[in-house]
């Protein structure tokens, strides 16, 4: 049997990136190789805490597990005042991530690149980065994701108009100072009902996005993230993308999951050399619901494709 004390020893990580902080946890050999793990969209790094607290001792000696919070998430700095959150920026936040670590570079350790492990928006993040950035990136590992969101070109204006409306209404209430303060099980229940995560698991999440304020509690993340994005990439330029992605890609997704997935996978499953895909029981956080298949998961995938 593993042993549960390394398991359970997850610490708060902060990296200062030009000022902006980005929080989160890590986990197992601080000297060893680094696993970056990626949340969701309105997530936070607790998203990975079912996973970490079921590694494998072995595992853990021999890995650094790393679950970092996106900017205007979870403890993570908010962008500053007149920035916004435009997808590919978050590319660029791991190519700053990268730079300051020296993970992934010809002086460091991790030449080969690192292993990513990412769930949904993060999941699309890493394969950005990926397809941009080969030489820093071993493997993906995607959990309930596969490409991006795209639409069609004729659309680009509906949508540019769409984002502006939302980024100037989202403007308005904050300049009004409308935030109000709730209870963390309102919170739990507003997680609840827009999701299919469990209630242990909506908690882990709602804790970690919350601030307190006298005796209730408000939201942290960035109002803005909820914005309309004012663009999108067309199918042609999703495909590209993915088509560009040279390491070995694993998709875990649950056969509840999000119907974008099996969209993804008609679309772009073909475009990537070197891909496994293992459908489970479970929903869109099915990394959540299933630590312990993707705890197993993940070290026979590192071995079957080990250089």
């Amino acid at each position: 049997m593993a042993e549960k004390a390394q398991h359970q020893v997850i610490e708060e990580i902060r990296y200062s990136l030009n000022a902006r902080n980005i929080n989160g946890f890590a986990c197992g050999n601080n000297k060893a190789e680094p696993v970056l793990c990626l949340h969701g969209w309105l997530d936070n790094a607790a998203s990975f805490t079912p996973l970490m607290t079921v590694l494998p001792a072995e595992l853990l000696s021999n890995k650094r597990f790393i679950a970092i919070e996106w900017p205007g998430h979870g403890q993570s700095s908010h962008r500053s005042a007149d920035a916004h959150y435009h997808f590919f920026d978050y590319v660029y936040d791991l190519l700053e991530l990268f730079e300051l670590n020296d993970w992934g570079s010809s002086k460091s350790e991790t030449e080969q690149g690192i292993d990513i492990v990412a769930h949904s928006m993060g999941a699309m993040v890493a394969c950005a980065f990926a397809a941009a950035f080969p030489e820093k990136v071993r493997s993906l590992t995607l959990i309930d994701s596969l490409g991006f969101i795209y639409s069609d070109a004729k659309e680009s204006t509906s949508q540019l108009r769409k984002g502006m409306l939302s980024r100037l209404k989202t403007s308005q209430v904050t300049a009004k100072n409308t935030a109000r303060s709730f209870s963390i099980d309102t919170a739990i229940k507003a997680r609840l009902a827009v999701s299919d995560l469990t209630d242990e698991n909506a908690s882990l999440l709602v804790s970690r996005s919350l601030i307190k304020v006298k005796d209730n509690y408000c939201w942290r993340s960035d109002a803005r993230l909820r914005n309309i994005s004012p663009y999108r990439i067309t199918q042609s330029q999703a495909q590209q993308l993915m088509s560009d992605i040279q390491c070995p890609v694993q998709v875990l997704y649950g056969d509840k999951g999000m119907a974008m997935v099996q969209q993804g996978i008609d679309n772009f499953a073909h475009l990537i050399n070197d891909l496994s895909m293992i459908k489970v029981s479970g929903g869109h956080h099915v990394h959540m619901e299933q630590p312990t298949i993707l705890a197993k998961s993940l070290p026979r995938f590192w071995l079957a494709n080990k250089k």
